[in-house]
């Protein structure tokens, strides 16, 4: 018998995470490219961010039919964030920039890199990167560097980078109580026994 679930956060009904989701507005569009075999994962980030930004979406799969029609919005400039030899230090806005589409794509690093290999438009995108990144505070995760960030930590960083003047750590809160619970759930030994 399966438990009952939250559609919304997809969370189980009795650790529904939606009344810590906030709505945060942002000048940044962000469009989150999500690997399926994400979707059922239980630390979802890429879900939390879209729930708690008012400007982003959540595409599902692996080839992306409607992606050139997804990165025509009129009034913004499309870029990919994501490693590559030419990406650029994403900076703060300044009066005259045209508004980011910020694309994110969402699974491990060999699944993301597939989502580029499928999609060549995507792939072809102008790259970004994070600098002075905080540490992770997703502590059930063993990283492969001390810069890896969970696609959320990822999209919050971004989004303070560009839009220094707003706030952004509402969308950490759910994230937050999302590990404290996978935490208490495991017990406070196992979780230090896998993941100190």
């Amino acid at each position: 018998m399966s438990r009952a679930r939250c559609e919304r956060c997809l969370r189980p009904s009795d650790h529904c995470l939606c009344a810590l989701i906030p709505a945060l507005g942002s000048r940044t569009r962000v469009l989150i490219l999500q690997h399926p075999s994400e979707v059922n994962h239980a630390l979802n980030t890429a879900r939390l961010a879209a729930l708690g930004l008012t400007n982003a979406e959540l595409q599902v799969g692996e080839v992306f039919e409607d992606l050139a029609l997804w990165l025509s919005r009129p009034g913004y400039r499309a870029c990919l964030l994501f490693p590559g030899e030419e990406a650029v230090a994403l900076k703060a806005y300044s009066a005259d920039d045209v508004s980011v589409l910020l694309v994110v794509p969402d699974g491990t690093w060999r699944k993301a890199r597939k989502l580029l290999h499928l999609n060549p438009l995507l792939a072809a995108l102008p790259r970004v990167v994070l600098t002075n990144a905080p540490a992770s505070r997703y502590r059930l995760r063993k990283a492969p560097g001390p810069e890896a960030l969970s696609t959320l930590e990822a999209i919050v960083h971004a989004l303070h980078t560009l839009e220094p003047e707003a706030s952004f750590n509402g969308l950490l809160r759910p994230f937050d109580a999302l590990i404290d619970g996978q935490i208490a759930a495991m017990g406070e030994e196992t979780f230090r026994r896998n993941h100190s």
